[in-house]
């Protein structure tokens, strides 16, 4: 039989770190993939009109955005102070909706493409004409799902 030796202090065993880069990664990667980045960067003034009757859009990644309205500080210089639409990152004309819309339901699935909507956020200073114009070019994309952006009224 083996003979114990009580001889000795026992020392408490160093912490194993071994372990650490990979529960590091792991927390990054898991911090990486719930943290949503913004988009899309303004470079259209937008104040949200006021409503009464709301409705919260279900499936956001079905939905695409056109923001229509005065140029941002920055950017008057250049493009000047009358209303302007933004698709993604660009300013657009109406012209554009079309190809843009295309391009939008082409990058979504199939079976998703039919439930894609447009969401108009437009300042809550946009002439109307702007509007329709844009709906005109949303109806010759056969993007006929629309909804308008807005701020709840405070009573």
């Amino acid at each position: 039989m083996g003979k114990f030796n009580k001889t000795g202090g026992r020392e408490m065993p160093e912490l194993n770190t071994s372990s650490l880069p990979d529960l590091v990664f792991a927390f990054l990667f898991f911090i990486m993939m719930v943290t949503s980045m913004r988009e899309v960067t303004l470079k259209v003034q937008f104040r949200a009109p006021q409503a009464t009757e709301l409705q919260k859009l279900e499936k956001k990644s079905l939905v695409t955005f056109i923001y229509v309205g005065e140029p941002m500080p920055e950017f008057r210089e250049k493009m000047g102070t009358e209303t302007r639409l933004q698709l993604n990152d660009q300013f657009a004309e109406v012209s554009e909706i079309e190809d843009y819309i295309a391009q939008e339901k082409s990058s979504m699935k199939e079976e998703d493409a039919p439930f894609m909507t447009v969401s108009i956020k437009a300042d809550r200073e946009t002439k109307m004409g702007v509007i329709s114009d844009v709906k005109q070019a949303l109806r010759e994309a056969y993007a006929l799902k629309i909804s308008y952006s807005a701020t709840q009224k405070v009573k």
